[in-house]
């Protein structure tokens, strides 16, 4: 019979295996616990997007000075309810779940009516059946005149050219809200409009950059907006532009007004 020579065993094989299998399983469970935490955050802002507060950015200057181009901020979107809108039209129904009216004054992101795809952010001015009308610069609702007062100037620029002062104003709402627009030019295209009667279940916007706003008072630009295209109400600036008034500075977690 033909003898086969055994390997003599080593004792420390085992021990030394040991601690590479638990570090082996020390990582795979700090992995899945990784994972499990991105996920958990990951479903957390999907659900606070969709239900709660989605941030939004300004794309232009139409609402200055309220929202200066290139601010960051959160829009409530529970503010008015639900519509499809609200789901990035992945839920398609029609009208608006647990609603509620906006006010006059309310600065609100919608789908802007002529695509329900762009988004728009202006002022409401104009409640379901009032009518509204502005002359020589001025709003006036259901007859009569929002009040305004001149308060100074803001100083903007428009495209590439150099900064320059327009006038600005106070303008006080029958509720007694109070904010300020700009008006540029004292006979711009949209300063002797009106009168428009607002539908039911829509409402007029307006931007605070009157003569720079593509706005209600233009029928072709967006016109009456339905109250199932608004997203929410405009809250919070998280993150603002670099201002471009003398002696300002930049600064963020601005209320808006």
């Amino acid at each position: 019979m033909r003898e086969t020579n055994a390997q003599p065993e080593d004792p420390g094989a085992t021990d030394r295996a040991q601690p590479r299998s638990r570090a082996r399983k020390i990582a795979r469970v700090s992995l899945y616990v990784v994972l499990s935490l991105v996920a958990v955050c990951y479903l957390g802002v999907v659900v606070a997007r969709t239900f709660f507060y989605q941030p939004f950015n300004v794309p232009a200057r139409s609402s200055e000075p309220t929202l200066l181009h290139g601010d960051k901020f959160f829009v409530s979107k529970t503010a008015y309810g639900y519509s499809r809108y609200s789901f990035h039209n992945l839920i398609p129904f029609s009208g608006r779940i647990f609603a509620a009216e906006p006010k006059r004054g309310d600065v609100v992101v919608f789908k802007l009516p002529r695509d329900n795809a762009t988004d728009y952010v202006k002022r409401v001015i104009g409640l379901p059946e009032d009518v509204i009308s502005v002359r020589g610069g001025v709003v006036y609702i259901n007859g009569k005149e929002v009040p305004r007062r001149r308060i100074g100037s803001f100083v903007t620029q428009e495209d590439d050219g150099p900064p320059h002062p327009i006038p600005a104003y106070e303008e006080t709402l029958p509720s007694g809200k109070k904010y300020t627009v700009l008006d540029s030019d004292p006979n711009g295209p949209f300063d002797n409009v009106g009168p428009y009667k607002v539908p039911k279940g829509h409402y007029f916007m307006m931007g605070d950059n009157r003569d720079n706003s593509t706005d209600s008072r233009a029928s072709w630009g967006v016109g009456y907006v339905p109250f199932e295209n608004l997203i929410g109400r405009a809250e919070i600036i998280y993150s603002r532009a670099a201002p471009t008034q003398p002696g300002s500075k930049s600064t963020g977690w601005v209320p808006i007004q």
